[in-house]
Order: C-alpha cells, then sequence, then structure tokens
C-alpha cells in the first residue's frame, strides 16, 4: 500500500447543522490521496450520529472519540492517528473550495515547503 499524501483533521463538538456541508466538502475534492480523521470531541447534539453514518459509506473517513478537551486537544488527537506525509485541519462548521487539497499539495511540492497555507 503506498503511503497516504494528506491527513485531514476534523475535529468536531456540537456542529449538527453544519457537518454534512464540511464532510461533503473534504470527501468532493479533485485530491483524493487523502484519510479524514474526525475527532468526536464529547458532541452533545446529533454530531455523532452524523460521524457515524458519514463513515459507515466512506472508507476515507475514520472517527476517533474522546471526551471534551477542547478544539486544541481535538487536533492533537486527530495528528496521534493521522498517516498523511502532511497535514491539513478543517473546522467542523466550515466547507472547503472542491481544489484546495490539490492546489496546496501542488505548491508545497513544487516549492518543497514544509508548510502551506491560505
Amino acid at each position: 500500500m503506498s503511503e497516504i499524501k494528506l491527513s485531514v483533521i476534523i475535529p468536531v463538538y456540537n456542529v449538527q447543522d453544519f457537518l454534512p456541508a464540511c464532510l461533503d466538502s473534504v470527501l468532493n475534492q479533485s485530491f483524493q490521496d487523502m484519510e479524514i480523521i474526525a475527532v468526536n470531541d464529547g458532541t452533545t447534539d446529533e454530531s455523532g450520529e452524523i460521524l457515524a453514518s458519514y463513515a459507515g459509506k466512506h472508507e476515507k473517513i475514520k472517527v476517533i472519540e474522546q471526551q471534551n478537551a477542547g478544539l486544541s486537544a481535538a487536533r492533537n488527537t486527530g495528528l496521534d492517528h493521522s498517516k498523511g506525509t502532511y497535514i491539513a485541519f478543517v473546522d467542523s462548521d466550515d466547507f472547503v473550495h472542491q481544489s484546495m487539497f490539490e492546489t496546496l499539495y501542488k505548491e508545497a511540492i513544487a516549492s518543497d515547503a514544509d508548510i502551506v497555507k491560505c
């Protein structure tokens, strides 16, 4: 199996109204050599059920459960489980442009960058 090029980490806490749009935007990227790590940070709304539903339909999505510890801790948990050469963070109440990861990845490779941002 080849190395995963990108790990997308999405901390999740009480964002049921925004989470489907977020996950759809990440799943529908032009860049597909990635894993999606959603960290359920002790959410108390329907976000956990949404994550389970998406993970059941999309093998790229891995859900990590933890007690609520805050955004930074959830990101660190995602980092602990990531396998990608590069890491991307997406907030669970946001959505991303369809070519965002492809554009950033190409720039990182072309310029031999450790970090790219937008």
